[in-house]
């Protein structure tokens, strides 16, 4: 039997509101200073940089680590260098795109991407769990607006 359109709904803001409590609860045990976009990004700009915002289509270099909300570290520009990415167009978290768009050139940020802007309900069959939650640190090496 398949649950109807109303159950899953249900079951969508039950885990929604689940992520949104360990994400609070982890900005107040690391006493974070963080916003929270309308999306359910959190984030805080740590160092804006100069120039234009980032927007769609730009090319965008950048350092990073992105670790669980464990502190486990799954990915990082230490061990496969800085990561190049176009803003809108590259196969990379729909959080993590919404979130390089609040900086600029130079600009240092801490991102919480929920899994319905990470990975959601698989994962990405590699390091990232299933409904993972996504810490992330990055800091803007060069844009190239095109």
């Amino acid at each position: 039997m398949n649950p109807d359109k109303s159950t899953l709904e249900d079951v969508n803001r039950y885990l929604i509101q689940k992520d949104r409590e360990r994400i609070e609860n982890y900005i107040e045990r690391k006493q974070l200073r963080m916003e929270m976009s309308p999306t359910g990004l959190w984030f805080q700009v740590i160092n804006e940089g100069a120039g234009n915002n980032i927007s769609g289509n730009d090319i965008v270099t950048f350092e990073y680590r992105c670790d669980l909300l464990d502190g486990t570290e799954i990915y990082s520009s230490d061990e496969s260098g800085p990561k190049r990415v176009r803003i809108g167009q590259t196969d990379i978290e729909r959080g993590l795109d919404e979130g390089l768009r609040k900086l600029r050139s130079g600009g240092e940020a801490k991102f919480i991407i929920p899994s319905y802007l990470a990975h959601g309900l698989i994962g990405d069959g590699n390091r990232i769990p299933s409904r993972a939650i996504l810490v992330y640190d990055v800091k803007i090496l060069s844009i190239n607006n095109n």
